[in-house]
């Protein structure tokens, strides 16, 4: 005895979908790329499951494709996506970016300036620009704008940018 028509089930299993995939993304720091176009793909793929599960007519291997496609883009994707968005470089560059802003703000400084990166990146180990090597002896992004951070000072790479925009306000990238 079946009790929950297909239709409701799938409807059902729609709007998870969408509260898991709104959740997931909104739980991404503001300061960062939540990668909207990516999720949204991903969403659409969940729907379309969704409406697998919501034909009443259809083979058992069907819904089985159903229900497993909706697990992987309607939780297992939204979840590693929001999982993997800070990764220890990203994490590194926010605790610089709240240093250089708590140090703004404590100078009565309107805008966050190249040097209160740098000296937040310093007191935190780490160093500002690209790492300077024989074949690339120019060191880049080290005095304006978007300013590169480096977790420790003899690492190349992985690394982050950090920008402000309209003073006290962080967006950060890898780069």
């Amino acid at each position: 005895m079946n009790s929950v028509s297909p239709r409701v089930r799938g409807g059902l299993a729609a709007v998870a979908c969408l509260v898991i995939a709104l959740v997931a993304a909104l739980a991404v720091d503001s300061r960062l790329d939540r990668h909207w176009v990516v999720r949204g793909i991903t969403l659409l793929m969940a729907f379309g499951c969704a409406a697998v599960l919501a034909v009443d007519e259809g083979r058992r291997a069907r819904r089985l494709i159903g229900v497993v496609g909706l697990l992987m883009f309607g939780f297992v994707f939204p979840v590693t996506s929001t999982t993997w968005a800070t990764p220890p470089e990203i994490d590194f560059a926010l605790s610089v970016a709240d240093g250089a802003e708590a140090a703004a703000t404590k100078a009565a400084q309107s805008v966050v300036t190249v040097e209160d990166v740098r000296a937040a990146a310093e007191a935190r180990g780490g160093a500002v620009g690209t790492l300077k090597t024989d074949r690339s002896p120019e060191i880049r992004g080290a005095d304006a704008f978007p300013v590169i951070v480096r977790a420790r000072p003899d690492q190349g790479r992985p690394r982050a940018c950090i920008t402000f925009t309209h003073g006290l306000t962080a967006h950060i990238r890898p780069c």
